[in-house]
């Protein structure tokens, strides 16, 4: 590789703002749509967007289809499959190209993308990966090249939807337009982008140079910002070069290389940078090697012939740009990013997936006996049937059968059906005298909040507390959110920590209701210091061991589970238990009610019952 380029210091580039990014990132993408392959684009539908869609348009070149993806495309439709109608007339299998076929060469737009079925993402990751398009299905084999850019248009809005992690790993650029109002975008920038400079930087997009010292700065930053793929950094050099050929430079630098990670890395990260460690002395109590140890750590260093080479500055300057230029929002949206459980199931926010036989929302077709109380799915056997149709009309009329259309047993199709189960959230309230001197009021206002959303979602919800000697159910399960909030707004604080019997009635709440069949989600707002046994009997020592035994009870419900530390400072003891509960830990010792119910609506959101 080449030596790394000095950053130009004479000729900084300008920050730029949401929407200049956003036109940067059109330009680099309308350069190498199939090089880039996912572009993800965060913006409601508006004008802003459809602004942003019709500059995109005009850069690409006009021989490259842009097509959008239906809201509600079958799988035979994009995949391409058997031409139903055509087969049955003619006699023969027809088969029909789909929509990826169709836009090989160009870019397909995605509206909707946090909604996308596990099939079609499964679908997308394929060819993407592959770069053609395999389909075998329905007696029909079909392989045609498919090289295409990916336009993911995320509309979600906090509501436990997002793009599929799998192609999230595969952006290499991403832009947030949701801050952006048409005043912003009244200006000449997207318009006077010119266009013939594109076209001259898709000419030359191979040709700028990397340096050795920008590969590794490029793989420090995207470590430091949590995304061990090794994706990442391949694409943030890979927009840093396209960056150069738009700017007509023969080499990457630090500028460029500042940039691409601004455009491709930011928005993706899943923690903040720590801050570099300063060089300080040896701590004077740590004693000194012993003599016999000297000559093994002069072995350890390289050879005189072979001097170490220094890491440089490059990589720490490029991740303090990085650093100053994060969104401002950006440790909230990570906090809640931590509440990942550990445990993920299909729960959701409206409860479990299970699978029925007659009821909910069908979800495909499968081989069945409609004799045996399933709904038939007509197409789809006739579907199965039609491949076959000219060899059994030749068997009809070796054995004077009359023709027609022949279904078998074997062609049978019937429906598929998946129904959600209810959701209840259980929550666990620590009304102790440390406790209240401490957050109760910011714990009884962030589950007001949160009752207000599991209202409108039409969840059920529990509230227990504990506080004195013993645990008791404030409400039963209940949408009521009047009864909810008497129940909360009555509840008093003082006395001691009776920390396991609060778990435990908490574990006798939720086993009733999975016995239901229902999907449980508990929170447990406590700062951890428990001072009251099991038995009523006070002492630290054996009431924490008793809630350990507790939490022990609940860890075998296999729960989607999340302990709220509200003690001003993060405890250990807190922790302790959430991981002897196996739930999600959060220290908010500065959080207010609005963070606090934000929060625990992440952990309802990210899991669910197993």
């Amino acid at each position: 590789m080449a030596a790394a380029p000095q950053a130009r210091a004479e000729t900084p580039q300008p920050e730029l703002d949401a929407w200049a990014l956003a036109c940067n990132a059109a330009q680099l993408f309308a350069i190498d749509p199939a090089g880039c392959g996912v572009l993800v684009l965060r913006a409601q539908a508006g004008p802003v967007r459809e602004r942003w869609l019709a500059l995109l348009h005009a850069l690409l070149p006009a021989t490259d289809p842009i097509r959008r993806l239906p809201l509600h495309v079958t799988a035979d439709r994009l995949l391409g499959g058997l031409d139903l109608a055509a087969t049955l007339q003619q006699g023969r299998p027809v088969v029909q190209r789909g929509v990826l076929a169709e836009t090989d060469g160009g870019v397909l737009v995605v509206p909707m993308a946090e909604r996308m079925s596990r099939a079609m993402v499964s679908s997308l990751i394929g060819v993407l990966d592959r770069g053609e398009l395999v389909t075998e299905t329905e007696g029909v084999s079909l392989r045609a090249p498919c090289r295409l850019g990916l336009v993911l248009l995320d509309e979600s809005q906090g509501e436990g939807e997002q793009i599929a992690p799998v192609l999230l790993e595969r952006a290499s650029l991403v832009i947030d337009l949701s801050s952006v109002s048409m005043t912003d975008v009244a200006g000449e920038l997207g318009d006077a982008i010119d266009r013939s400079r594109t076209e001259a930087a898709r000419q030359r997009r191979a040709a700028p140079a990397l340096g050795d010292e920008l590969v590794q700065a490029a793989c420090s930053v995207a470590a430091a910002l949590g995304l061990e793929s090794l994706r990442a950094p391949l694409q943030v050099l890979r927009v840093a070069r396209l960056l150069a050929a738009l700017m007509d430079e023969p080499a990457v630098d630090a500028e460029l290389l500042k940039r691409a990670i601004q455009l491709s890395l930011l928005l993706r990260a899943t923690r903040l940078p720590e801050p570099p460690a300063d060089d300080a002395p040896q701590d004077a109590a740590d004693p000194p090697p012993p003599p016999d140890q000297a000559p093994q750590d002069a072995a350890d260093e390289p050879p005189p012939d072979q001097p170490e080479q220094p890491v440089g500055e490059l990589p720490e300057q490029v991740l303090e740009a990085a650093v100053a230029a994060l969104p401002a929002d950006l440790l909230a949206r990570l906090k809640l990013n931590e509440l990942l459980l550990r445990r993920r199931a299909s729960a959701g926010r409206a409860g479990a997936l299970q699978r029925v036989a007659q009821r909910g929302r069908s979800v495909g077709t499968r081989r069945g006996d409609p004799r045996q109380g399933l709904r038939l799915h007509l197409i789809d056997t006739l579907r199965a049937a039609a491949p076959w149709q000219r060899v059994r009309q030749a068997e009809g009329a070796n054995t004077g059968r009359r023709s027609g259309v022949q279904v078998r047993p074997q062609d049978f199709r019937v429906h598929r059906y998946q129904q959600r189960r209810e959701t209840t959230t259980v929550f666990l309230v620590d009304a102790s005298g440390s406790s209240a001197l401490h957050r109760l009021a910011e714990a009884k206002g962030a589950v007001e909040l949160m009752l207000a959303e599991c209202y409108v979602r039409r969840d059920r919800v529990a509230v227990l507390a504990f506080r004195g000697k013993g645990a008791e159910v404030l409400l039963p399960p209940t949408r009521s959110l009047v009864r909810a909030k008497r129940s909360l707004a009555g509840l008093p604080g003082g006395g001691g920590t009776p920390l396991a019997s609060g778990l435990l009635a908490a574990a006798e709440v939720t086993e009733s209701l999975r016995r239901q069949g229902q999907s449980v989600v508990l929170v447990v707002l406590t700062d951890g210091r428990a001072n009251v046994g099991r038995t009523g009997q006070p002492g630290r020592e054996q009431a924490f061991k008793d809630a350990l035994e507790a939490a022990a009870v609940l860890a075998a419900q296999q729960l989607s589970a999340l302990v709220v530390d509200t003690s001003p400072q993060p405890q250990a003891l807190a922790e302790q238990l959430a991981n002897r509960m196996q739930a999600a830990y959060l220290p908010l010792p500065h959080a207010g009610s609005s963070q606090l119910s934000a929060a625990v609506l992440a952990a309802q959101r990210a899991g669910g019952a197993a």
